[in-house]
C-alpha cells in the first residue's frame, strides 16, 4: 500500500524556481488557464506529479499573459514539448453565464480575479506557443479539449465548430483521464519518436493526411462540412460517438477537414484500484502556490481542501452531464486503505477542524461498475443502468462504502464525515439493504442533504435521462421517516433545472405547482446550459434526441425561457407579470388569484375573485389529456415556444420533513455554490 505523504516543494512556477532546482531546461512546460494548486482535485497537479514520478521535469506556466508570446518564453524551449489546458473547466463556462453575461468572479484564479485567462484559452495559448517556438510539440488536455475533441455545437457562437485540435494547431489531443495516456506519450517522445508519428495511443486524437490508415478499427466517419450543414446528421454522429466512449467496445472515429483526416482513437482503459491508489499517493503539497497568498489565495481550494475523491466514472447517464464523454460510464474506486491514509493526512493539516467535508466523486455512492458484465463486455450501448428504471443486472451494494466511511470516522482527530457529492437516490433505493440509507441520515448529513430530482414532469425527466418523479417521492418519504426516527430535524435541498430540452411552458407550470405543494422557494435558479459533450446540448441545437433520434421540443425563445425560470420563483414580486403571462399562455388563469392554490395575484384593478378557466381551455384539456394527466399537461402539445439546455445550479430554503421551507437557513448560494457545482456537476476537476 502506498503511504500518502505531504510534500513541501511545489513544481517550478517560474524560471527562477527551475534554476533553483539546477535545471537547464524542463522536459515539459505545462500551460494552464488556472492558478497553480498542487492538490489531487486539480488536473494539472495530478498530471504533473505523475510525469514527475516517471522521472520527467515539469514546469508550470500558470495563467500567462496571452496578449503576446513573451510570457511563453519563460522557461525557454522545453526538451519534449508543451502541455496545454484551459483549466479545470471550459474557459467559456468559466467566463460566461447561461445568458452569455460576463461573470464577475473566477474561482480558479488568485483572489477570484477575472480576466487572467482568455476566452477559448486552449486555442489562444497554442497560437502564442507557435509564435514563440514554431514547430515545438504541443499536446492538449483538460476538460475543454476533451469535450471539444470532435466537431461540436458551440453555444456562444451558435454553430458547429471544428475540433479544437484543428483550430488550435496543436499536434496531439488527450481526452478523458490522462495519466496513462501522458505516460505513454512522454515515453515515446523521450525515445525520440516524432509527435507526428504517434498514432497508436488510446485516448488520443491526431490529425493526419486524408489517405492515411487509422491504427484501430473505425466505428464511424463524417465530413465536417456535412456535419455543420445537416443537423440530423450531426445528431446521428453524436449518438455514434456516445456509444464509443467505452474502453472495452469503443472504436476509432474519423472526421474529414478538407485534405486532412482527424482520428479519435478508442478510449484508454480506466485506472484500476492499485493505479488510482498510486496516483493519489503522490507527494502533493495539497495547497495553492504561496505566491498567491498576498491576494487571498485561490478560492476553489475551499471546497476540496478537506474533501476526498474515492471514485471515478459514473453510470448514472444523465443526458445533461458531460461525465460519460470525459470520464466514461464505468466506475472505478480507490481502496479503503488509500482513502484512510489520505484522511489521516488531512487531519494533520493546520487548517483541519475535525470535519471531513466530503468523501465522494462524480457520484458519491458508486464504488464499482454497475454490473459484472461491464468489466469484460463494456457498458450497454443502447440502454442506461438506472433510468427509466434500474437494469435487472444492476448490483446495488453500499457495504464497502459503509466500511470506508467507518474507517475514516475512526481516526482520532475526526469529529464528523459529511457526504456532499451527489447521491443517486435511485441507486440507493435499489439496494435492498437499508444500512447505508440509515447511516447517511444518521451520520453524514450536515443538516441539509443536496439531492437532484431536477424536475417533476416525467416527460422532461425522460429527456434528462432521470428516473420518474415517483422514485424521488419514495426517497423523500423514507428520508423524513428515518430522520424522524432518530429525533433529528434535517432538510432536503433539491437541484432543479429550467428550460431543459423537452420542457414546455406547461411543464414549468407543473413544476411551480409541485414546489408550491412542497412549500419550497428556490433562492437561486439557472436555466439549462448547453455545454459541449452532452446529449442535451445536441437536443438543444438539433431538436433531436441523439440517443433515440426522436424529435424533442426545445425552448429557444428568450421570453419563454424567462417565463419558465420565473415560474420556479413564482412568489417573487418581480416575477409576477412573467408568471401571469405564462399562465395565460397555458390557459391556466385559474392559478391567478388569491386562493390557496393560486401561484400569483391578479393584476391590480382586476378584482379579488379567482378567474376561471375558459370553456375552450376545458374542452382542449378533455380532448388531449390522458385519464390521470394533470389538466395543464395538455399544453405540452399546444405550446409553440422554444428553449434551452443544461448544467444547473439551484439553492434555496431547504425542505423540512413536513414539506415546508426552512426559514432559519438557506442552502449553498452565491459564490460558494458555483465552486461546489463546478466540482460535482459536470466540470469535474481532472484532466
Amino acid at each position: 500500500m502506498d503511504i500518502i505523504t505531504m510534500y513541501t516543494e511545489f513544481l517550478p512556477l517560474s524560471c527562477a524556481e527551475a534554476d533553483a532546482r539546477g535545471w537547464d531546461r524542463p522536459d515539459f512546460v505545462y500551460v494552464t488557464g488556472d492558478a497553480y494548486v498542487d492538490h489531487p482535485s486539480f488536473g494539472v497537479a495530478i498530471i504533473s506529479r505523475v510525469l514527475e514520478a516517471e522521472g520527467f521535469r515539469v514546469a508550470i506556466l500558470s495563467q500567462p499573459d496571452y496578449k503576446s508570446c513573451d510570457a511563453f518564453r519563460e522557461y525557454g524551449r522545453p526538451r519534449l514539448g508543451f502541455l496545454v489546458t484551459a483549466g479545470n473547466i471550459d474557459s467559456m463556462v468559466a467566463h460566461y453565464t447561461v445568458s452569455k453575461k460576463r461573470r464577475s468572479y473566477d474561482y480558479y484564479s488568485p483572489g477570484g480575479r477575472m480576466g487572467l485567462r482568455p476566452d477559448r484559452a486552449t486555442i489562444v495559448y497554442c497560437n502564442r506557443i507557435r509564435e514563440a517556438y514554431g514547430d515545438v510539440p504541443i499536446i492538449l488536455g483538460g476538460l475543454e479539449a476533451s469535450l471539444r475533441r470532435l466537431a461540436h455545437y458551440d453555444y456562444w457562437d451558435d454553430k458547429v465548430r471544428r475540433s479544437i485540435l484543428v483550430d488550435s494547431r496543436a499536434d496531439l489531443l488527450t481526452y478523458g483521464m490522462g495519466e496513462n495516456i501522458l505516460r505513454r506519450v512522454a515515453e515515446l517522445l523521450d525515445r525520440g519518436v516524432p509527435i507526428k508519428k504517434i498514432h497508436d495511443v488510446r485516448g488520443t486524437v491526431y490529425l493526419t493526411s486524408r489517405d492515411d490508415k487509422p491504427h484501430f478499427d473505425v466505428g464511424g466517419e463524417w465530413d465536417y462540412d456535412d456535419l455543420k450543414a445537416d443537423r440530423r446528421l450531426y445528431a446521428e454522429a453524436f449518438g455514434v460517438q456516445y456509444k464509443n466512449t467505452d474502453a472495452v467496445t469503443g472504436k476509432a472515429l474519423v472526421e474529414y477537414y478538407d485534405n486532412k483526416m482527424l482520428v479519435q482513437n478508442p478510449p484508454m482503459p480506466p485506472l484500476e484500484r492499485d493505479e488510482l491508489d498510486a496516483v493519489y499517493a503522490l507527494p502533493y503539497t495539497r495547497r495553492p502556490h504561496p505566491s498567491y497568498d498576498s491576494v487571498g489565495g485561490v478560492p476553489a481550494i475551499a471546497e476540496v481542501e478537506m474533501s476526498i475523491t474515492h471514485n471515478r466514472g459514473c453510470f448514472g447517464g444523465c443526458n445533461f452531464c458531460a461525465l460519460a464523454f470525459h470520464q466514461g460510464r464505468t466506475v472505478r474506486s480507490r481502496s479503503i486503505e488509500a482513502v484512510g491514509n489520505e484522511a489521516k493526512l488531512i487531519t494533520e493539516s493546520p487548517n483541519f477542524k475535525g470535519y471531513i467535508n466530503d468523501i465522494g466523486g462524480p457520484t458519491a455512492n458508486f464504488r464499482y461498475p454497475a454490473c459484472e458484465k461491464q468489466k469484460t463486455q463494456g457498458v450497454c450501448a443502447n440502454r442506461k443502468c438506472l433510468a427509466p428504471k434500474p437494469c435487472p443486472n444492476l448490483i446495488a451494494d453500499h457495504s464497502e462504502y459503509i466500511e470506508l466511511l467507518r474507517r475514516v470516522e475512526s481516526l482520532p482527530k475526526v469529529k464528523k464525515v459529511f457526504i456532499r457529492s451527489g447521491i443517486r437516490f435511485d441507486y440507493m433505493l435499489a439496494d435492498k439493504d437499508e444500512s447505508f440509507f440509515k447511516k447517511l441520515v444518521r451520520d453524514h448529513v450536515s443538516g441539509q442533504l443536496k439531492v437532484a430530482p431536477e424536475h417533476c414532469s416525467n416527460a422532461v425527466l425522460c429527456e434528462m435521462g432521470k428516473p420518474p418523479i415517483e422514485v424521488f417521492e419514495r426517497f423523500k418519504h423514507r428520508f423524513f421517516e428515518l430522520t424522524k426516527s432518530i429525533g433529528k430535524e434535517q432538510y432536503l435541498v433539491p437541484y432543479l433545472m429550467s428550460s431543459h430540452p423537452g420542457s414546455r411552458l406547461c411543464d414549468a407550470v407543473e413544476l411551480a405547482l409541485y414546489l408550491k405543494k412542497w412549500g419550497y422557494s428556490p433562492e437561486q435558479v439557472q436555466d439549462f446550459y448547453p455545454t459541449p459533450g452532452t446529449a442535451s446540448t445536441v437536443m438543444y441545437y438539433t431538436g433531436i434526441d441523439p440517443l433515440t433520434m426522436k424529435p424533442v421540443y426545445c425552448a429557444h425563445d428568450y421570453e419563454e425561457k424567462r417565463m419558465q425560470r420565473a415560474l420556479l420563483q413564482y412568489s417573487r414580486p418581480e416575477n409576477a407579470e412573467l408568471v401571469r403571462r405564462a399562465l395565460e399562455l397555458c390557459h391556466r388563469t385559474d392559478l391567478i388569484g388569491y386562493g390557496p392554490d393560486c401561484l400569483v395575484k391578479p393584476r391590480s384593478g382586476n378584482g379579488g375573485s379567482r378567474p376561471q378557466r375558459d370553456a375552450k381551455s376545458n374542452k382542449d384539456a378533455k380532448s388531449r389529456s390522458g385519464k390521470n394527466q394533470p389538466s395543464w399537461h395538455v399544453n405540452r402539445e399546444a405550446s409553440d415556444r422554444s428553449r434551452n439546455r443544461g448544467h444547473k445550479k439551484d439553492s434555496g430554503r431547504p425542505i423540512t420533513k413536513d414539506g415546508r421551507a426552512d426559514k432559519k437557513s438557506q442552502a449553498f448560494s452565491g459564490k460558494k455554490a458555483q465552486a461546489s457545482n463546478d466540482k460535482n456537476r459536470g466540470g469535474y476537476p481532472h484532466r
